[in-house]
C-alpha cells in the first residue's frame, strides 16, 4: 500500500513527545478493556487499545490533553493534515515492528480526524496481528468504511476478514459477505491485485475453479507479491492452470 507522507512544520512541543515516549516505555502486550461500559474509563494503557478501548471522540480529546492538540495546531495547517501524518507513521511503525508506538499514532490520527479510514484499517491491522477475534477486526473495518465506502484497501480487509470467518465457520454467510466486500473493492480499483487474489480465494471456495484461476491471473499480472501459493497449490488440485503457469 503506498501512503503520501505529510511534513510537520515546527518540531513538535514537550507535551506530544511526553505522549508518544510512553508507548516505547510499554511493553508488548496490552491488556483488554470491555467496551461495553459507559462512559470508558481511561488510564495509561488504553492509549494502546483501539480508540482507547471504545472512548468516545470527544472523551479520548479530553485524554489526549489540550497542550497536546495545541501542540499539534501549532506544527500543522489543519487536524486533518495531522491525522494523515500520524496515520502514515503508524503504518511505518508496523512495518518496523513496533506494534506498540503504532497505536498511539493510529489512535492519535483518530482524535484528530475521525472522518481519517486509515486510522480505523491500521488499528484494524494492529487487532489482527495481535490475533484478535475476527469479530474486532470486522468491527473497526466496518468504522473505517462508515467514513469512507468506497475505500478498496479498507473493502479488501473486510473481504479478507470475512473469508477468514467463513474458513472457521463454513456458513454460506460469510462467504456471501466476503463477495460483496471484494465485489465492491474491485469497482473501487480494478487494479488491486490483493483484492483480485481475494477474489480467487472466494471463488475456489465456491468451487468457481476456472473463476478463481482467471482472478489468480489478473492478481498476477498486477503484482506477483500478491499470490497465495497456498490457495494455487489447492487450486491447482481441483483444475489443472488454464494458462499453463503453474504446474
Amino acid at each position: 500500500m503506498a501512503f503520501s507522507m505529510v511534513s510537520a512544520r515546527p518540531l513538535l512541543g514537550a507535551a506530544f513527545i511526553a505522549l508518544l515516549t510512553f508507548a516505547n516505555s510499554r511493553p508488548a502486550q496490552a491488556q483488554r478493556k470491555k467496551k461495553d461500559a459507559a462512559p470508558v474509563e481511561l488510564t495509561s494503557a488504553s492509549r494502546l487499545l483501539p480508540l482507547y478501548g471504545g472512548a468516545s471522540p470527544a472523551q479520548a480529546q479530553q485524554f489526549v490533553g489540550p497542550a497536546v492538540l495545541a501542540d499539534i495546531d501549532r506544527s500543522f495547517a489543519s487536524r486533518a493534515e495531522a491525522s494523515k501524518f500520524f496515520s502514515t507513521k503508524g503504518f511505518e511503525y508496523l512495518i518496523e515492528h513496533q506494534p506498540d508506538t503504532a497505536a498511539v499514532r493510529f489512535n492519535l490520527a483518530w482524535v484528530l480526524d475521525p472522518q481519517n479510514a486509515d486510522a480505523y484499517r491500521g488499528l484494524a491491522v494492529l487487532l489482527s496481528q495481535r490475533k484478535a477475534p475476527a469479530t474486532e477486526v470486522q468491527t473497526l473495518l466496518l468504522q473505517g468504511l462508515a467514513v469512507a465506502p468506497t475505500n478498496a484497501y479498507l473493502l479488501t480487509d473486510a473481504a479478507t476478514t470475512a473469508a477468514d470467518r467463513y474458513a472457521l465457520t463454513k456458513k454460506k454467510k460469510d462467504l456471501t459477505e466476503a463477495a460483496g466486500y471484494v465485489q465492491r473493492a474491485l469497482l473501487a480499483d480494478p487494479n488491486n491485485a490483493d483484492a483480485w487474489q481475494t477474489q480467487a480465494r472466494i471463488r475456489y471456495e465456491q468451487e468457481d475453479y476456472a473463476g478463481a484461476w482467471e482472478a489468480v491471473h489478473k492478481g498476477q499480472a498486477l503484482n506477483m507479491s500478491s499470490l497465495d501459493f497456498n490457495l494455487i497449490g489447492d487450486l491447482k488440485e481441483k483444475m489443472p492452470d488454464p494458462q499453463g503457469k503453474f504446474r
